[in-house]
């Protein structure tokens, strides 16, 4: 067998020595350092009370935020850590000068995670939103993609990696394109910081929205917000608060002037106990280096993948490894039932409509739970205890 110096680190998940943890892009598993980093706030709570926020959780959120940006390939002072996207993507869409009614389409499309779109469309109805669809459930046609995005168009809101197939996306093309024709990008990375190799800063991308609690292991409440350091100041969040305010402590109930950094895109008080949490998956993922998890990952997708195709499963992922992010989601039969079969039997993966069973191997993750899995899918076509969880089909989630 071949030597994985990345096991070195599953004693640090204390959910690997109970389950065989495959969904790691959808919740990643928990550092062991999170008890220590949660006990960390509680006693600055009890001890400090209120003297905390002037003693650690002031400037927090962009502090968790410049620990993320080595990671994405940030500048110090870029990133600021909301509660969740929607909120991420408000803020920014309410900062946004969409007046001009000859610039007023939108480009996105139907691979991208509901509530981007469910965002976009409520914040800007005056946009006229072009819908680029896939044709195969996997990828998109990128040249109709570029194509569409043309003067008319104010903003790309799309994903870097699709969450359904984890087809990485041509974010430089795109990019590119949208820039020679005036327009913005925004990329969401929930399905690609922390699994491939991402440079904000090579890419000049203009917005980057991703969380932390999938491939970097910093749980729920933990988005990270880039804004390209020049256009900080040309935006006006109409979504804020006093957090933002440049003399916050004046209390001025009059018009709010806007601080002119990155907590500029701060609003009322953050959620602290998640920004302690987020930490410790960060810091892991900084010291093992996304690098070496990239490549890990391209072997272990692969793998899935030849044991996939000799079973004769179904895949919706993209073969070529170059096109591919940390997932692979195969359609065996009855998929659903089987997922459901796998995660009775400890083994942790989940299940998304129209598209199948995802299966995402991480760094921690040994090659022994890729076989194991793909044998007990195996195992259960042909005992048939897939058929115990046919009732709860209505319900999937």
């Amino acid at each position: 067998m071949t030597h994985d110096p990345l096991l070195q680190w599953r004693d640090e998940f204390p959910i690997l020595q109970k389950s065989t943890y495959l969904i790691s892009n959808s919740l990643g598993a928990m550092p062991r350092g999170v008890y220590d980093s949660l006990r960390d706030y509680a006693d600055t709570w009890a001890t400090l009370g209120v003297r905390a926020w002037g003693a650690k959780w002031w400037h927090l959120r962009s502090e968790v935020g410049d620990k993320i940006a080595p990671l994405m390939g940030a500048p110090a002072g870029s990133v600021l850590v909301q509660e969740n996207a929607s909120i991420a993507n408000s803020i920014l869409f309410s900062g946004m000068d969409f007046s001009d009614t000859k610039r007023n389409k939108a480009v996105i499309s139907d691979m991208d995670f509901p509530s981007d779109i469910y965002t976009l469309r409520r914040m800007l109805p005056q946009l006229d939103i072009h819908m680029v669809k896939s044709r195969d459930g996997i990828t998109l046609p990128i040249d109709e993609l570029l194509d569409a995005i043309d003067e008319r168009t104010r903003l790309v809101s799309l994903s870097h990696v699709l969450f359904r197939s984890a087809f990485i996306m041509p974010a430089k093309a795109i990019v590119e394109k949208a820039h020679q024709v005036g327009a913005q990008v925004l990329l969401n990375g929930y399905h690609s910081v922390g699994i491939i190799p991402v440079d904000v800063t090579d890419l000049n991308i203009d917005f980057y929205i991703g969380g932390t609690l999938k491939w970097m292991c910093g749980g729920p409440g933990g988005v990270f917000m880039y804004v390209r350091p020049d256009l900080i100041k040309t935006l006006d969040p109409k979504i804020t608060g006093w957090f933002a305010h440049q003399k916050p402590f004046t209390f001025d109930t009059g018009d709010i002037a806007l601080r002119e950094d990155i907590h500029r895109f701060s609003n009322g008080t953050p959620g602290i106990a998640s920004l302690y949490a987020i930490q410790p998956g960060v810091e892991i993922l900084a010291k093992v280096g996304v690098d070496a998890i990239r490549e890990k990952s391209v072997r272990q997708t692969s793998l899935i993948i030849e044991l996939a195709q000799k079973a004769g499963y179904p895949l919706n992922s993209p073969l070529n490894s170059e096109d591919r992010a940390g997932t692979i989601t195969l359609k065996p039969d009855h998929a659903y039932e089987v997922s459901r079969e796998l995660i009775a039997r400890n083994i942790v993966v989940d299940y998304r409509e129209n598209a199948g069973i995802r299966v995402a191997p991480h760094f921690y993750n040994s090659d022994d739970e890729i076989y194991l899995t793909m044998n007990t899918i195996e195992e259960i076509l042909v005992d048939g205890s897939w058929e115990k969880h046919a009732k709860d089909r209505a319900f999937v989630t």
